[in-house]
């Protein structure tokens, strides 16, 4: 067996651990990290220790921090507020507002975690006081991202757009950016209404369970459930009921100094990251100092209040990978794929490997990687290069939902502590779902039937 196979299988037994027992995967996948790199590959203890994600662990850190700040001072209720005004009743345009929110600011060059770092906590504390599932936001705000994320003044685009250049058709980057926006306002669609299925399942199935010793009506808010009588200790399940929710005006959050200060200071994040290039857990930490100086008593429950446990999860988890391509593991699939001979082929297994690999790396880094075997494919004069790269474009950023991503880590940082578990279980299913399904579903599109 060797020992890139090895490897592979240690990753997949820490996942398998991770998922049904409460031990840290990440915790499991760093210890694991240092046991294949050092016993196995022969890899210098320092070399594993230099695969840590620092710049990933600055981003976590920081934006975690800083909109632990923002949630406690108050103005994510306050942004909330004003975005539930503008929804009135129409609860369908909640999700749609917030999808165009974060594809806006990703369409304007901010990187995919910084537009979500900034809109998550608004989306989700929103669609908590409309009934909407913190799954079904989370995905609607991850699909927002990734459809403005192709821009050609995004990284996620430059990166795209240099392939383009390299096969020849520059001139195809507007089509890259339309066909991805499609893709992925379509996919926020079928996410949106699937999770609130789901959910809403969930919400009736512990409805049926609940009582308090008289006859009552248990359902969650807003969905159709049924109705459980207690009888003696028992939960008796009687005739389906229909409950509307009752919607109240919005409770008024006042504007205070500090959170219009705050405001200011997610502007701010937002100016530097995307038009000064700073790093977006360099500028969060910026901000959140000052926002501590300002109002120190914030800075205790807010770092007490931070997801650490999703912080050691996800860069556990990163840290595994780096040492996987660092004993070549990872160029010993690239170079599998280049020996297919098969172009079209050679696209699908592309997009699954970037899919696959960019579900626990970063998508900017695994672009980057995978850049040099796209041309060759691209080139092909028997496909379309805009249909080749657009695929494995597509391929490789769905899957940023997983909670081993940027992306997903900072969807489980804005969701309430209560729910980290069933998040972070509930997005994996979802990656797993968009790595199995979605390459060759965009192979079968744009690269089979050749659309663009």
């Amino acid at each position: 067996m060797s020992i890139a196979l090895i490897a592979f299988l240690v990753l997949i037994a820490a996942f398998a651990i991770g998922s049904f027992t409460k031990i840290n995967a990440g915790l499991i996948a760093l210890v694991a990290a240092f046991g294949v790199g050092t016993l196995v590959a022969g890899l210098p203890i320092t070399e594993v220790i230099s695969e840590f994600p620092s710049g990933l662990f600055f981003v976590l850190v920081g934006a975690t921090l800083l909109f632990a700040i923002v949630r406690i001072n108050g103005t994510i209720d306050l942004l909330a507020y004003w975005a539930e005004r503008l929804a009135g009743d129409r609860k369908l345009l909640v999700p749609v507002l917030m999808f165009l929110l974060t594809a806006v600011l990703a369409t304007a060059g901010a990187f995919t975690p910084a537009a979500i770092a900034i809109v998550a906590p608004v989306a989700l504390a929103l669609g908590s006081r409309f009934g909407i599932s913190t799954l079904a936001m989370g995905l609607v705000v991850v699909q927002g991202a990734n459809a403005g994320a192709f821009s050609p003044v995004n990284p996620f685009g430059v990166l795209a757009n240099v392939m383009l250049d390299d096969a020849g058709a520059s001139a195809d980057s507007l089509k890259l950016f339309i066909y991805c926006f499609v893709f992925n306002a379509l996919l926020a669609l079928v996410a949106y209404a699937a999770a609130q299925k789901i959910m809403g399942g969930r919400l009736r199935r512990a409805a049926a369970l609940s009582g308090d010793g008289t006859r009552e009506i248990v359902t969650g808010a807003g969905v159709s459930g049924p109705a459980s009588v207690k009888q003696g200790g028992t939960s008796v399940l009687t005739r389906p009921v229909k409950v509307t929710p009752r919607k109240t005006a919005p409770v008024k959050v006042a504007a205070t100094p500090i959170r219009v200060l705050t405001l200011i200071g997610l502007g701010a994040l937002l100016v530097l990251t995307t038009v000064l290039g700073i790093d977006v857990g360099v500028a969060s930490f910026v901000i959140a100092l000052a926002l501590i100086v300002v109002n120190s008593s914030v800075q205790k429950a807010a770092v007490e209040s931070m997801p650490w446990s999703a912080i050691l999860l996800v860069t556990g988890i990163v840290t595994y990978v780096g040492m996987l391509e660092a004993i070549g593991a990872l160029e010993e699939l690239q170079n599998g794929i280049a020996g297919l001979g098969n172009s079209s082929l050679a696209a699908l297994v592309t997009s699954y490997v970037v899919a696959i690999v960019s579900a626990f790396a970063s998508t900017t880094g695994t672009l980057s990687v995978i850049s040099p075997l796209v041309t060759p494919i691209a080139v092909d004069p028997l496909l379309s290069p805009i249909g080749v790269i657009t695929a494995i474009a597509i391929s490789a950023s769905v899957v940023d939902v997983s909670p081993m991503s940027t992306s997903g880590a900072l969807l489980m940082a804005s969701a309430p502590p209560k729910d980290e578990r069933l998040f972070f279980r509930a997005l994996l299913v979802w990656a797993v779902v968009m790595i199995a399904v979605v390459p060759v579903l965009v192979w079968l599109c744009f690269v089979q039937l050749g659309i663009g």
